[in-house]
């Protein structure tokens, strides 16, 4: 399993947009990924759930990746999520 911290820093928050676009990217690998905000576990393929989170600028997530290619998915994501917000 590997994961990373992420700090939302787009003034608009996690909306529809990055919440869509994030899923396109994780649907590009294998394994299995999870979004968590504080105690809520989202699967990071499912908009809705992401968008159920809430997430707003300033707010701190850990994306975590498990199964096949996890590692390439970390790395992928994590910089998908620098670029996009």
């Amino acid at each position: 399993m590997k994961s990373f911290v992420f700090t939302v820093t787009d003034p608009e928050g996690f909306h529809a947009r990055p919440a869509g676009l994030l899923v396109k990217e994780v649907k590009k690998y294998p394994c299995t990924t999870t979004l968590v905000k504080g105690d809520k576990h989202v699967n990071a393929s499912k908009m809705f759930a992401i968008m159920g989170l809430g997430i707003k600028n300033g707010d701190t997530i850990t994306i975590l990746t498990e199964g096949e290619q996890e590692a390439e998915a970390a790395v992928a994501l994590e910089a998908f999520l620098k670029e996009n917000l």
